[in-house]
């Protein structure tokens, strides 16, 4: 599965051409001004080489190459939480699953996002009743979970809005749209707005491995019917249940996360 996924800002012009770019473990991806960079930043104020991702598993290290500057990495769901790279710090680790790196260019902020939607867990038959691994179990790989989500961000509260009609007892009703989801949050998540609920569905489609993962070059079809898709998925295997609709309620703990 890929590890990371790159979010190029727009153009100056406010082109949105530049498509997302998803890495496998491993992979790296320079940016900078110059075009021979992976992810061309066409900006008079980013260095030629400014810096370079690299995917690790379920987190990434970030280069800064720049001799300059010093480069800000934002955790949008962190309440300001951030680290900051200095210029010429190599292979710096940024933990957050959602990240913002905000690079300075002559008077403007540009910024560069990176998902981070994979996760990894020990299966629970490796562990004693005490949370210390079993030495006695077989060697071997963890199992990756099959669809790896975190109950305490923002976009599980998405996905648990666009399927509360139908785990309250009709399978076949109709889904929210947008605005419905917007108001059904705002009582946890004063801040929610179509922009943010949609950006939370977008990155749903890729988290639940709806969209195609870096091993094809092809970025697949339009996806219609996303959320039609995401609860049908959900509902089906379990990814959401009746007692996970807490977190609507401004009681459980993906309420108090700020995105």
């Amino acid at each position: 599965m890929y590890s990371i996924i790159v979010v190029p800002p727009p153009t100056p012009e406010g082109d949105h051409h530049q498509t997302q770019v998803r890495l496998a473990p491993g992979e790296s991806l320079g940016f900078g001004r110059a075009p021979g960079n992976g992810l061309r930043i066409a900006h008079d104020g980013v260095s030629r080489r400014a810096g370079e991702v690299t995917a690790q598993g379920t987190f990434w290290i970030l280069s800064n190459l720049s001799a300059r500057h010093t480069y800000v990495v934002e955790n949008p769901e962190g309440a300001g939480e951030h680290i900051k790279v200095g210029p010429g710090r190599l292979d710096a680790p940024v933990p957050f699953e959602f990240s913002r790196i905000v690079l300075p260019a002559a008077g403007d902020l540009l910024a560069l996002e990176v998902w981070a939607p994979r996760h990894d867990y020990l299966h629970p038959d490796c562990l004693r009743d005490d949370g210390e691994g079993d030495s006695g179990r077989p060697d071997g790989d963890t199992t990756a979970a099959a669809f790896a989500v975190d109950r305490t961000k923002r976009y599980f509260a998405v996905l648990a809005a666009l399927c509360e009609p139908r785990l309250r007892g009709d399978p076949h009703a109709p889904l929210p749209t947008v605005d419905q989801v917007v108001d059904r949050l705002r009582p946890a998540w004063p801040a929610a707005s179509r922009t943010s609920v949609q950006w939370n569905i977008d990155y749903l489609a890729v988290k639940l491995r709806l969209k195609p993962g870096p091993e094809s070059a092809d970025p697949g079809p339009r996806l219609n019917g996303k959320k039609e898709s995401l609860v049908s998925l959900a509902l089906r295997f379990d990814v959401v249940r009746e007692d996970d609709l807490v977190v609507l309620s401004g009681s459980g703990s993906a309420s108090r996360t700020a995105r």
